[in-house]
Order: structure tokens, then C-alpha cells, then sequence
């Protein structure tokens, strides 16, 4: 509606009634006409007398199916695929549009909509025209007949779908999807090329990282060469980068679809996507990168004018030069583009210097630097050599030089002629694949030569000596080993044969699975001059293995530590251990352990502390520098940061009768280890932490961890980590044990897996072993896993599994203690308790508790192997808090006797039978403080496998030996219950369990029904084991004093009844050498 007269044309005048306005005042409408204002063209415009401002009508706008928007400031006209037909600005109380404003080709049509019928009939008759322009004809009149109506089209036209289809656009990624290296990599196999290379290879195998756009190449003569290199690609990359491969993304193709690659990324959890056929668009990445590497090859090809056969050495070159051509940060144009820093040292794992940045506090390393050395500095310094001149003192950001130091002292030469063998060695430290089949190893001479052409050094005119030479000759070998060693330059192609171990990619976390101390091999040489000898002349010739492996232990030697920071300020200035931090901090984001919150959001907030420790190998060897980032959880309040804290573990009994039963079935047991436990746990409290110290976030430096799963420290970690092992399991199929939380079983037909786990050490045995492969790939989906083979070192018990049985003791941790307490050089005794019983002795000579507890804690420690001093040291026990010199005495008297028996043990044979047997005994008012007894009880799986015993004070008096012993059968019987229960789990039912006893009074107690006067008074607990006699569970039998094995857990013996004992147990002393040949048997 409008006012001005002059706006409108083709007027028809007619009275039309009138409009109100918001004052109250009237106006007539007095006519209509058709507003045009450049290509827009408004219908059937109201014509009203006295308006102050033309009008827009917004329920005509809806009925011509357009949309209007309304938002603060603005207002929007719109068509039905959202283009923007008019805009308008609010006032104090309208939205106006001013209409010049506009330049929208399409009309603004308040126009009567066509019929579907009449739209698809004209549709038809302009040859499947599409709507749009059929619009555009109408609104123009170019087309005699087509009326001026708007043509809606409201479903699809099948022919037009069919016969016009066309592929769908992709539009372009700004930032990669992925948030770190390996997450994602995208791989296409390219090829057959119409001419084989020079060693016969005619694809080309391009790996792209989605996150670093980092680039691959392997070169291959076949299809069926993809899998099994692509295996060996992805364990170096992910052992060299300390990073897992999530995903890999490949076309549909065979070389990528086949059994052993499914069999592999189901094994090692990686996610497998394939893009749809023809849309090569989906893995656009890598498509993209084959397109860059060809055209460079092609154009290199054809700038050199060589053959085509050498097309893979230009992809290869193509690749290794694009790797390396990094793109600028994006840095404002009046920023600053340096930070203040100060040299603190240089980089053991890159071509850098380490400075400390003054802005950030923080060390870094980088290459471009620029440094500023004050000439008092250089003068207090005598040399003959040049000293550069630097003068800036600045970190460049932005600076793509691969050296930035001052060269005005090297000359240049005018032209560099490249030899073909160095060509070779150029490329063949890159792509080994490329040129010699074999890629055996340059010799250390050529090595020079190829430094030198790689760096392009020119040759000087003036002769030197020939030390002079050889310890150029020297520098530049290390300097092209340090280049190109895949351990310090992780993206480097490693140099190795096809039959040779994966002992040359060094990892630090597995070094101790490489290093290997190698004899001294003396050989007879000719002779040399001396001036020609490097090293010490004296020292005998040495194999290429040997200085293999100590080139490769000093090249460790470089990453790692071998002192223990005590605080972190000692930590941050050795760059092996912030590597460590950092790997450490690493495992948070990869399990998205924490985010960043505001601490205004925070109630408690716990302070978290650094641990670091030094892991060596056997031969006290640092191999890894671990540290631990713990939260100070003993400021946790109960109810409030945590509700349960209770994690089971399992008990090592259960671990006892797990072997046994690995004994009798004869099968292995192996063992694995969870990464990072406790990170893996969701938290349900609400738990913050402060920022660790050392790595601080410095844009949000008041910000706090708001932890989304559990952290070492924590009260509630243990207890979060078990559930979700647990929830885990029991998901996949498996059952808790009925008795022992810590035992997970699962049957398939007559086969069975058995779990055991103890925090974060599990260990599983099988009847088949399809079942085991199932349970590693099962746990690798879902957790970071160490596979550590067999079963040999679980909970300070050496476990030595042989085709005759299984062998357990602590012969490294009894030996540990006798150094640790000075008792090598101790007599040997017999025994390790004397027939005197000992007493509180209160007139004796006081010691040291602290020391007294240590040692007697050391024993009960060895007591999981070693029954033999269980009933001695539990003895010592009951003296901890007031030691004399007597009861140290006793203690070291039990060290005397493990000095001689070091190497004693558990025997578990196999084939032999799997009843459940138990003896017990008491003596009687044994101890001579409270005149109370000792119970003792063993407990045997097939007669010759003791697998539980104990040796215990009685909590009541005894009034007679009979009492003593029919409580000592009650404790027994506990036991026995437990054991019973426990071996339903395995499959195993016993009832009418044999207890042999030697008192006939306490048997007839434990029989016979009816109450006795002398039993009257006795605890109704230890009644119970009546009812188990009554029930058939448990048989009691009588067995003569003389053959009574408990009966060394009640009391001091003489040598030869205790050594009699010892053997009937199923005690052993076996050496390291007889368990080797144990171990080398054939089944």
C-alpha cells in the first residue's frame, strides 16, 4: 500500500474500503495498480489517501510462499531457498526497506501460484525446463501462452532425476578433521605405470597423515606386495612416533580388502573406512597429494631429460622435497615475529638449539635462531678459528631456512657434478626400496660421500693430512648418521634387510628387548699405520654386530637420563625428561583424560605432583625414563570428592591355584600389562586439579582440570579402573568367579579361558589357542596393551614354566634382602627356627623397631614361595612392637637359613592328579606370653601341589589339646570352603574333602552330634565345622604325629624332621641352569 500515485502503473481506480491506523485515524483506499522498481515487479499495490508511509503487507509475503525474518535490527524477505530478496532496517517502531536498494534478479511474486497440474504441464512442454527459468520466462513474457503466474515445483520429476543426474560437489576442508599425528591416514595405491622403474617396481603406495600432511611413498612390483608392507609401515611408524594409528581411509580395492590386513587392524584396534566406489572425492587427501607427487615427477623428468624408467626415483624426490617445504605461520603484519631467548644447550634427538623463551618461560627447541655474542664474551676466549658474526639475539617464527647460522667463511663452488653411486646412496637413505633389492647397509666410507652430496660441501684446494681427513671423514659420517638414523629423524626410512630383526627400530620403552651384551670376539689383522687407526689401537678387532650395538646403545644412551630429578625444577633441565612429561601428558589427551575449566566453577581443587623413576633391565641398565603425574589424593574428603575406593585384587592363593591348574591341564600362561591404568577409569564425582607444574597453560593460566576419568592418586582410582575392566569383560561374554572377583572365566564347547588380574598385570591361560588370539585382539580394541609372552615375573614370584611342570619362587627378591639387611656373607644353618621358644623377653636389650619390622616385612613378603619360614617368621611377628636383641636374633637367624636355600621353591608337576586335600595341627599353649596356641593348615591339589597354608594365633585360650585342635579344624575347614568354591569356577566339583588330623579327640568332637561338657564353652563359630561333616562337604581322617605335614607350621623342628617336611611339601631347590634345562626339554 501506498501513497504516492506516481509509483504506480496500469492504475485501475476503485473504491476498495478503508484502513485504520494505529491513531485512530481513517483513510479510503481508492484504487490498485503495479509497482515496478527495477527488475522487481510488486502486484496489485493498494492506493490509500493520507498515509505518512508506504506499506508492505506481510501476510501477502507468506501467501506468495516467501519469508520474512524479523531480528534486532533488521528484517528479511526471503524465498523459499533462503536468498535474501529485500532487507530492512528497524526504527524507533517500523522496519523499513528501501526498495532502490535491491538488486535480486527474481521477482517478488505476489502473483497467483500456478496449479501443480498447469506447472508440470508447461514443465513437459519446454522440454523438462526447469522451474527457475520457466519463472524467468513468465515474468519477461518471452514465451506467447505461458501465463504470468508462478511455477512451483512441489516433488520430483522421476525423468528428470533419471536421465540429469549428475555427481554431487564436495566442498573444501579448511582444517584437518583429525587433532593429532597418526589419528588418521589416508592411502591410495597408484598405478600399474606403463614402464617398470629401474629395479622393476610399477606401483607406488602413497601414505598421507591426515594431521601433518606428512608423506610416504613405498614402491611396489605388485598388488600382493600391499599387505605386508604396509604392516611393517605401520609398526615403525607407530613404535617410532611413541603414537597408535586410529584410522585408515583407502579406496575398495583388493590390495587394501583382504584377510590379512582385516586380520591385522582387528589385532592392533585400527578402524578401517573405505570410500564408495567412483568417488575418490571421500579420500580427496591423498588423490590430491598422487596428482602433486606425479606432475613434480613429470616435470623433473622432463626438465632432466632422462629416461622414463627412473620415474619412481622422481616421485621419491618429489616426496622427500614436499615434505619438507613447510608452510609460514599466519602472523599479524605489525606483530612481532621473535621472542627474546636465552642458549641454554642443544638437542639430543634433532638438528636444533635448546633456548629458553623469555615470554612463555618455557625451553624450546628450534633451528631458527639468531644469536648475539658480546664481543667481551669471544675475547675472553683464545682461537685460532674464525668467529662468526650474529648479531641478533632473536627467535625466528616464521623463517623456512634450513640453517640460519652465518656462512661469509664458506666458499662455494660454481657447479656440483653428481656422481651416479651417489645418487644411489642419496635416495637409497630415503627409499631403500628403490635401488638395490637387497638394501644392505653403505659402507662407512661411502657414507661420507653421500653426506657430501646430500649437503652439497664442496672440496677445498688446499691438501690436508691424513688425520685431518680422517676425522673430517669421521664428522661427517656422524653427522649423516644423525641425519638419517630413523631413531633421532623418526620420518626417515630405516636401512635394513628383509630377513633382519626388528632390533634396529629402537624404541626406548622396549630397549631392553634389543640391547644384548655380546662377547668379546679377538680376531688376528694385519697392520695397520697408526695414524690410520681410529680409536684405541690396542683394542682387538671388533665384528660389525658388536659396534651395530653399541652404536645403537650410545645413540639410546642419548635419550635417556640415568640420574632421578628430585624436584621439577631439576626435571626441566634435562630434555629426557621432559620428553617424558610430555609423553606423559600425552596419554591425558589421548584419553581425553581432562578439559580446562574455569576455577570459579570449583569447589576442592587437588594439587597434582611429579614422579620420575629410572626403569632398568636385568643388568641394572637404564632403558626408560617414566614419569608419573599423581594428584595429592590424601586431601580427598570421603562423601565428597569420593564415595567408594575399594578395588579387589587378587588374592595369591588364587594366583597359586591358577598355575596349578596350568600345571595339570599343560598349558601355558602368559602374561600383558594395561598402559596407563588408571586414566582409563570414568570418574562419577566431580574432581578438579590444578595445572601441573612445568606445563602451564600460559593463555589460561588460572584455569583448572575438571577430570573426566580417574588419575593416579586419586582415593576412588583403583576402585573406577576395576569397573570398567570389569563392565568390559563381562560384556565380551566372560563370568566372574563366584568366590573371587579378581578370576573372569569363559567356556567355549570344552575349551576354557581363564583371567586373572591384579590392578593392572593380568595374566590368562587356555586350553586353545584360538581362545588367546581372540582375548589379545580383544583387549587391544579397547585398551593399550604391552604383551609381555609368557609368564615369568608376576608380583615379585619367579614363575618358570617347563614341559615337566612349573616351578615358582622369589630367588631375585630373597637375594635382594640379603644385601639390602648385609647378610651375604652369613653363616649357613639348617634351620630357621630353633626348638627354644621365644618370649617377650622384657629385661632384654631393646632394638631398633624401625629396622626389626623392615626385616621381618622383607620375610613375610618371601612367605608367597617359601612355606618353609612361614611359622618363624609369624613367629618374630608378635614382637614388633617391643624387639629385643634376642628377637633380632631370631630374625637373622632366619636370614642364615635362606642364605643356603636361595634358590628353593614350588614344584608343580604336571599329570599327576587334581583331588583336594588338607592337613592340620595345633600345638597347645605354645606361646609363652598368653599361654595360647598355634593353629597351622596346609592345603594340597593332587597331594604333591601345596597351593595355600597358614601358621596363626589362636584368638581364644585352649584348655586342652583337643580344644586346640578342633579349632584348628574349623580354621582348616575355612579354608578348604574357599579352595572348594574357587575350583567350581574351574570346572571342578569335589564333595567328602579328606582333612587329615592327628588328635582322635578333636575328630570325634567334629563327628559326633552330642554336646560335651568340655565343649560347651567353645566359641559357637567354631562349631560349624560340624555341619560341613554332617553334610558330606568335608571328611576328617586320623593320620599318625610322624606323618602330619602342618606339623612345621606349629612349631620349631630339628633338622632332619623340618628337611623331611620341606621335601614332602613339594619343595625343590633348582639353579638357574636346571631350570634352563628344564625349560629346553621337549614335551
Amino acid at each position: 500500500m501506498t501513497r504516492n500515485l506516481k509509483l504506480l502503473i496500469n492504475f485501475v481506480e476503485k473504491f476498495l474500503g478503508t484502513v485504520k491506523f494505529g491513531n485512530d485515524q481513517i483513510a479510503p483506499i481508492l484504487g490498485y495498480g503495479d509497482l515496478v522498481q527495477g527488475k522487481v515487479t510488486i502486484k496489485r499495490v493498494y492506493y490509500g489517501e493520507g498515509m505518512n508511509h508506504n506499506l508492505f503487507s506481510v501476510s501477502q509475503f507468506c501467501d506468495a510462499d516467501l519469508e520474512v525474518a524479523f531480528q534486532k535490527s533488521t528484517c528479511y524477505i526471503r524465498d523459499l531457498k533462503g536468498n535474501d530478496l529485500l532487507t530492512g532496517s528497524r526504527g524507533t517502531y517500523l522496519c523499513s526497506i528501501t526498495i532502490q536498494d535491491t538488486s535480486s534478479p527474481n521477482p517478488i511474486c505476489l502473483m497467483a501460484k500456478a496449479t501443480s497440474s498447469q506447472a508440470w504441464l508447461w514443465h513437459r512442454r519446454l522440454s523438462h525446463l526447469n522451474f527457475d527459468t520457466i519463472n524467468l520466462l513468465s515474468k519477461n513474457d518471452i514465451v506467447i501462452g505461458l501465463p504470468k503466474v508462478k511455477f512451483v515445483k512441489d516433488h520430483l520429476c522421476s525423468s528428470c532425476e533419471l536421465k540429469k543426474a549428475k555427481r554431487k560437489s564436495f566442498q573444501t576442508k579448511i582444517t584437518p578433521s583429525s587433532k593429532r599425528r597418526l589419528q588418521l591416514l589416508h592411502m591410495d595405491l597408484c598405478g600399474p605405470m606403463r614402464v617398470e622403474s629401474i629395479n622393476g617396481k610399477k606401483y607406488v603406495l602413497v601414505i598421507v597423515d591426515d594431521f601433518s600432511r606428512y608423506t610416504w611413498t613405498h614402491f611396489l612390483r605388485s598388488k600382493d606386495e600391499t599387505p605386508e608392507v604396509l604392516i611393517d609401515f605401520l609398526r615403525l611408524v607407530q613404535r617410532g612416533l611413541h603414537a597408535h594409528v586410529r584410522t585408515i581411509r583407502t579406496d575398495k580395492g583388493t590390495e587394501f580388502l583382504n584377510k590379512t590386513l582385516y586380520a591385522y587392524f582387528a589385532a592392533e584396534g585400527i578402524n578401517h573406512q573405505t570410500s564408495v566406489a567412483r568417488t575418490s572425492e571421500q579420500n580427496g587427501v591423498v588423490e590430491r597429494r598422487n596428482r602433486t607427487l606425479v606432475e613434480a615427477a613429470r616435470t623433473m623428468l622432463s626438465a632432466a631429460k632422462v629416461p622414463l624408467f627412473f620415474w619412481a626415483e622422481a616421485i621419491a624426490t618429489a616426496c622427500f622435497t614436499q615434505n619438507r617445504s613447510l608452510d609460514g605461520e599466519n602472523l599479524d603484519k605489525m606483530k612481532e615475529k621473535g621472542n627474546a631467548c636465552i642458549f641454554v644447550g642443544y638437542s639430543t634427538q634433532s638438528r636444533a638449539y635448546r633456548v629458553f623463551n623469555k615470554r612463555t618461560r618455557v625451553i624450546i627447541e628450534s633451528i631458527h635462531v639468531n644469536f648475539n655474542e658480546f664481543p667481551q664474551m669471544a675475547s675472553d676466549h683464545v682461537s685460532s678459528d674464525p668467529v662468526p658474526q650474529c648479531p641478533k639475539t632473536a627467535l625466528n617464527h616464521v623463517s623456512l631456512s634450513p640453517d640460519t647460522q652465518c656462512q661469509e667463511n664458506v666458499p662455494h663452488t660454481t657447479e656440483t657434478v653428481t656422481t651416479s653411486n651417489e645418487l644411489d646412496l642419496l635416495f637409497s637413505l630415503m627409499f631403500d626400496e628403490l635401488l638395490n633389492g637387497s638394501s644392505k647397509v653403505v659402507s662407512k666410507s661411502s657414507d661420507v660421500t653421500a653426506t657430501d652430496a646430500l649437503h652439497q660441501y664442496p672440496s677445498q684446494a688446499p691438501t690436508v693430512t691424513s688425520t685431518e681427513n680422517i676425522n673430517k671423514a669421521k664428522m661427517n659420517s656422524e653427522y649423516a648418521q644423525v641425519e638419517n638414523d630413523e631413531f633421532i629423524n623418526i620420518f626417515c626410512t630405516p636401512i635394513q634387510d628383509q630377513g633382519e630383526t626388528s632390533s634396529r627400530h629402537v624404541d626406548s620403552s622396549n630397549m631392553h628387548t634389543f640391547y644384548q651384551r655380546y662377547p668379546s670376539e679377538h680376531r688376528w689383522t694385519k697392520d695397520h699405520p697408526l695414524e690410520q687407526v681410529i680409536g684405541n689401537p690396542f683394542q682387538s678387532l671388533r665384528t660389525r654386530r658388536q659396534l651395530e650395538s653399541d652404536g645403537e646403545m650410545c645413540m639410546f644412551a642419548l635419550t635417556v637420563s640415568r640420574t632421578e630429578p628430585e624436584n621439577i625444577k631439576e626435571a626441566m633441565t634435562d630434555s629426557a625428561w621432559i620428553d617424558s612429561m610430555q609423553e606423559e601428558l600425552h596419554q591425558f589427551d589421548r584419553l581425553d583424560v581432562c578439559e580446562l575449566v574455569d576455577r570459579s566453577l570449583c569447589t576442592n581443587v587437588i594439587n597434582m605432583k611429579w614422579l620420575w623413576k629410572n626403569k632398568r633391565d636385568e643388568e641394572n641398565t637404564v632403558i626408560r625414563n617414566k614419569s608419573r603425574l599423581v594428584a595429592k589424593g590424601y586431601v580427598q574428603k570421603e562423601g565428597v570428592d569420593f564415595e567408594e575406593s575399594f578395588a579387589p585384587v587378587a588374592r595369591l592363593e588364587a594366583v597359586r591355584l591358577f598355575i596349578v591348574y596350568a600345571a595339570h591341564i599343560s598349558f601355558t600362561v602368559y602374561q600383558m600389562d594395561v598402559k596407563t591404568t588408571f586414566l582409563y577409569g570414568p570418574l562419577k564425582e566431580e574432581v578438579y586439579v590444578n595445572q601441573p607444574d612445568g606445563f602451564v597453560d600460559p593463555y589460561h593460566p588460572d584455569k583448572v582440570y575438571h577430570l573426566k576419568k580417574a588419575l593416579y592418586g586419586l582415593k576412588q582410582a583403583p576402585r573406577a579402573w576395576y569397573d570398567e575392566l570389569s563392565n568390559f569383560l563381562v560384556s565380551k561374554g566372560f563370568s566372574k568367579g563366584s568366590i573371587d572377583p579378581t578370576l573372569f572365566i569363559t567356556k567355549h564347547k570344552e575349551d576354557i579361558l581363564l583371567v586373572q588380574i591384579y590392578v593392572d598385570d593380568i595374566i590368562f591361560g587356555f586350553t586353545n589357542s584360538k581362545l588367546s588370539k581372540r582375548f589379545e585382539k580383544l583387549m587391544h580394541s579397547k585398551f593399550e596393551m604391552s604383551m609381555m609372552g609368557e609368564l615369568k615375573f608376576f608380583l615379585g614370584i619367579q614363575i618358570n614354566q617347563s614341559p615337566r611342570g612349573i616351578f615358582i619362587n622369589q630367588a631375585k627378591y630373597a637375594q635382594e634382602i640379603l644385601k639390602k639387611h648385609g647378610m651375604t656373607s652369613c653363616d649357613n644353618i639348617g634351620t630357621p627356627m630353633a626348638t627354644k621358644h621365644l618370649d617377650a623377653d622384657l629385661s632384654g636389650t631393646p632394638v631398633d623397631q624401625t629396622k626389626y619390622r623392615s626385616m621381618v616385612g622383607a620375610l613375610m613378603y618371601l612367605t608367597a614361595s617359601r612355606p618353609d619360614i612361614v611359622h618363624a617368621t609369624c613367629y618374630c611377628t608378635r614382637y614388633q612392637a617391643k624387639p629385643t636383641e634376642k628377637h633380632l636374633t631370631a630374625v637373622k637367624r632366619i636370614f642364615w637359613y635362606l642364605k643356603d636355600t636361595i634358590n628353593v621353591g614350588l614344584w608343580y608337576p604336571k599329570d599327576t592328579g587334581f583331588e583336594l586335600t588338607a592337613f592340620l595341627d595345633s600345638d597347645h599353649a605354645g606361646c609363652l606370653d598368653s599361654c595360647k596356641s598355634t593353629s597351622g593348615g596346609i592345603q594340597f591339589i593332587g597331594g604333591d601341589k601345596l597351593v595355600s597354608w597358614s601358621s596363626k594365633k589362636q584368638d581364644c585360650t585352649s584348655m586342652s589339646s583337643a580344644e586346640a585342635e578342633y579349632v584348628s579344624l574349623s580354621a582348616c575347614c575355612a579354608q578348604v570352603l574357599w579352595l572348594r568354591t574357587q575350583l567350581t569356577d574351574y570346572g571342578f566339583h569335589f564333595d567328602k574333602i579328606p582333612m587329615y588330623c592327628d588328635s582322635k579327640a578333636a575328630i570325634a568332637i567334629s563327628c559326633n552330634p552330642v554336646q560335651h561338657s568340655c565343649t560347651k564353652h567353645i566359641d559357637v563359630r567354631y562349631h560349624f565345622i560340624k555341619e560341613k561333616v554332617e553334610k558330606g562337604i568335608v571328611e576328617i581322617f586320623f593320620v599318625g604325629t610322624e606323618y602330619q605335614l602342618a606339623n612345621m607350621f606349629t612349631k620349631a623342628l630339628s633338622e632332619d624332621r623340618f628337611k623331611y617336611l620341606v621335601r614332602q611339601l613339594g619343595m625343590r631347590c633348582l639353579t638357574p641352569e636346571e631350570l634352563e634345562v628344564l625349560a629346553n626339554e621337549s614335551a
